[in-house]
């Protein structure tokens, strides 16, 4: 039932975003899907905010160069000042490619050290943890479902919605039953 509700309240939740900071870190991690190892793209801000995330079936330069795209075009990011990546080559190629095409202006720095993004490794802990939990799952749809869910539950816990607190878990579940116009 979870699958059916995640991706709307991950649509309903985006409007209602604070904008991150212009210091991107990315990074990608695996999750379990049929016993093969799909990709999860995600994106978090210097102060630990989620800019965005996507699952991918491969890590690729094609896969980061859709992921940036759309984290750079999601309502409420603003364009970036400089992406930290680790050392995996997809992602120099994908920025290339998107100053190239004009999406990215080419003022935008990469920084490719492994160190600079601990702050994404350690936020990562999270959304793994309540995968974990699923022990796995059967479909990629099914997962890129749950995932959208996790994720924006994730996003209202760390206080990027408008005017909520972080600390505020009453006024969460308020946020959260107004989005979908129930009673609380």
């Amino acid at each position: 039932m979870g699958e059916v509700y995640a991706p709307e309240i991950n649509k309903r939740c985006r409007r209602h975003l604070r904008p991150t900071n212009k210091s991107y870190r990315i990074d990608e991690t695996y999750i379990k899907v049929k016993g093969k190892d799909p990709y999860l793209y995600r994106a978090i801000d210097s102060s630990g905010q989620t800019i965005d995330f996507l699952l991918t079936a491969k890590r690729d330069t094609a896969s980061a160069k859709r992921f940036l795209s759309t984290a750079i075009k999601g309502s409420g990011n603003p364009m970036p000042r400089v992406i930290n990546v680790d050392k995996n080559p997809a992602y120099p190629a994908a920025i290339e490619a998107l100053t190239a095409e004009g999406t990215l202006p080419p003022r935008v720095r990469l920084r490719q050290c492994k160190y600079l993004n601990n702050v994404i490794e350690q936020d990562h802990r999270t959304v793994k943890k309540r995968t974990w939990l699923a022990k796995g799952y059967g479909s990629f749809q099914g997962a890129w479902r749950t995932l959208q869910g996790i994720e924006t539950i994730h996003m209202i816990r760390k206080g990027r919605v408008r005017w909520l607190a972080k600390d505020d878990s009453v006024g969460q579940a308020l946020f959260v039953a107004a989005l979908f116009d129930i009673a609380a």
